[in-house]
């Protein structure tokens, strides 16, 4: 397993919601999270539209897949979560 110092860049699974498959790729920096960019899965209509976002705000500040799903946005904040957190695991490995 990877200690804190762990740099580089991971890819999550791709999960398959109701609106659709979502996928995120994080860049790590000695062990910090510096980047999550979304590979599927950006969907722009209604409150989706801002759970991407708002997500990889919450992300970011946590430093893990441990936040709160959007309101209104739940499929996509489900798919964007687990995505998250298997790239984490990866990069954990």
């Amino acid at each position: 397993m990877n200690d804190d110092r762990t740099s580089g860049t991971f890819t999550g699974d791709t999960i398959n919601t109701a609106r659709g498959p979502v996928q995120v790729r994080v860049t790590l920096l000695k062990g910090r999270l510096t980047t999550i960019a979304v590979l599927k899965g950006e969907h722009d209509e209604g409150a989706s539209a801002h759970a991407v976002p708002r997500l990889t705000q919450e992300a970011l500040a946590a430093q893990s897949a441990k936040t709160d799903a959007v309101s209104g946005a739940t499929f996509t904040s489900q798919g964007y979560i687990s995505s998250l957190q298997s790239a984490l695991d990866r990069a954990h490995d």
